[in-house]
């Protein structure tokens, strides 16, 4: 498959299962989604989240859980009257009034659930094993009854004894109900076991299998993937892995899977997953990790150097799939991995470096990393600009030896300092309205002569407290000789002194050069 770069024993695997041609995708963002904690989307959102879930072509939404309230009601009939290509799915227990809901709502498939584990029929429902399926005969029947498609649950399924399921499953398969869901409510299968029962329960059943898993132990997307390979074609699956407690399946990582290694199709547009991700991350407000898999920010991010030399050589080599197959982009991070190779390719395309000035960058590069986790592509332009404007160590006439700032509430800003000017080392301290202002006031006081700060601008680069800053002086001397400085760091004082040093040196130069040619 073009841009996959998987391994050669998947193939094997593959011959020697039981793979559908096709996977259908139900997405539960909607509905087992937002039960995660604290995620709760409002009507908009919702129908946003809906609509591009149908661009994306996931087959059936459930869209809600309808008996919950007139509000939910409402919700999953507004969606239905979106006029989507997927089907729109409602949950409901085996009672009455649940599929009522349902059917009030307007769905295309009821999602009907019945626990079946003995610990469910025992603390939960209070019930026999015959109640419980008297119950879920019922409402198959009132479902079907009603025109509807009937998917069927038997709740903590992984949980109950297999003749158990086979009983209930082939009881509502009699009945009519079109497709039988398989949960792993509380995610405590692995993938050989989930292979074992998808097997079994395929042999003794007509009707096609869905697998929903849960993520607690860190295995919703392999028992799904398991449960595809003994033979289920549809799959539950949420965006980013939504779900109560460890979440269910992701549906980046379950379809980019089916279709890189399995060569299952699935319908799903596949260059759409980040958007959509980014979509249900901003309105569930549930932040991914960077290193989520497929969708996370650094899922095709490479820093060490010789990754970033590899890739840039061949991308397969640290990339099992194009970037662009999923919607993302290839990054080069910088960082004190980050190798001559990495800051030579990221910036030749913008700038004409020699080797003296890739190597400074680097310097600066891994200098700030040790401070900050992550050196962006901004971060790294502010470094080349930094490098390209400063004056050669050569020509240096001032240097920065020691500083030393205090401030603080109800404390005047004072500062010392200890530079070499001339090959003379001098000392000398300064107090201000601000660190800055007394850096600046004790570098004139320990030069001997007026040095008049004429303009400073301060920017951060990116976000967040660890951004780094890039500093822009411009100084003016006793003769009128103006000067720009320019620093980046992530500390704003020790930049600050970087950039009225630059400056410094700047007018020192001119200095020199105007008497030379005198």
């Amino acid at each position: 498959m073009e841009g996959v770069f998987v391994s050669d024993f998947i193939g094997p695997v593959r011959a020697r299962s039981n793979l559908p041609e096709r996977a259908y995708v139900l997405d539960t963002t909607l509905r087992d989604g937002e039960q995660t904690p604290g995620v709760c989307f409002t009507l908009e959102e919702k129908i946003a989240i809906a609509r591009k879930l149908d661009e994306l072509g996931v087959d059936v939404i459930e869209a809600g859980f309808p008996v919950n309230s007139d509000e939910e009601r409402s919700t999953v009939r507004t969606i239905k009257r979106e006029g989507l290509k997927a089907k729109i799915c409602g949950l409901a227990r085996c009672v009455t009034k649940d599929i009522d809901a349902c059917i009030t709502s307007e769905v295309d498939r009821v999602h009907i659930f019945i626990a079946t584990s003995d610990i469910h029929l025992k603390y939960k429902l209070r019930m026999d094993e015959d109640k419980a399926l008297e119950q879920a005969l019922a409402a198959t029947d009132y479902v079907k009854a009603h025109g509807l498609e009937c998917e069927f649950s038997c709740e903590d399924a992984t949980r109950t004894p297999v003749e158990r399921l086979l009983r209930f499953y082939t009881s509502v398969e009699e009945r009519g109900a079109d497709v039988h869901n398989v949960p792993d409510t509380v995610g405590v299968m692995e993938p050989e076991a989930t292979f074992e029962l998808i097997s079994r329960l395929k042999s003794a059943l007509k009707k096609p299998i869905s697998m929903h898993c849960h993520n607690d132990f860190g295995l919703a997307v392999a028992n799904t993937l398991a449960g595809v390979k003994a033979g289920a074609s549809q799959v539950h699956v949420t965006i980013n892995g939504l779900g109560e407690r460890g979440g269910n399946a992701s549906l980046e990582q379950t379809v980019t899977a089916l279709h890189a290694m399995y060569r299952v199709e699935t319908g799903i547009r596949l260059n759409l997953l980040k958007e959509a991700s980014k979509l249900v991350e901003r309105a569930s407000m549930i932040h991914l990790p960077p290193n989520f898999p497929i969708v996370g920010e650094n899922a095709f991010a490479h820093e060490a150097g010789i990754h970033v030399h590899g890739v840039l050589a061949k991308a397969e080599s640290y990339e099992p799939l194009t970037p662009e197959m999923v919607g993302q982009k290839r990054r080069i991070v910088m960082g004190k991995h980050t190798g001559k190779h990495g800051v030579a390719n990221f910036v030749k395309e913008k700038y004409n470096l020699t080797d003296d000035q890739i190597a400074a960058v680097v310097e600066k590069v891994r200098a700030l990393a040790i401070h900050k986790k992550k050196i962006i592509e901004d971060d790294v332009n502010a470094i080349v600009n930094e490098v390209l404007g400063s004056v050669p160590d050569a020509e240096r006439l001032v240097r920065l030896e020691e500083i030393l700032v205090v401030t603080g509430n109800k404390i005047t800003p004072t500062a010392s300092v200890q530079l070499t000017h001339n090959n003379q080392k001098r000392v000398a301290a300064g107090i201000g309205t601000g660190p800055v202002d007394a850096l600046a006031k004790a570098i004139q006081s320990a030069l001997g002569e007026e040095i008049r700060l004429l303009n400073y601008k301060l920017e951060a680069i990116s976000g967040g407290t660890d951004s780094l800053c890039t500093v822009e002086v411009v100084t003016e001397d006793k003769d009128g000789r103006t000067a720009m400085g320019l620093a980046v760091g992530g500390d704003i004082v020790m930049a600050s002194v970087s950039a009225i040093m630059e400056s410094l040196n700047r007018i020192y130069s001119k200095r020199m050069k105007c008497q030379q040619s005198q």
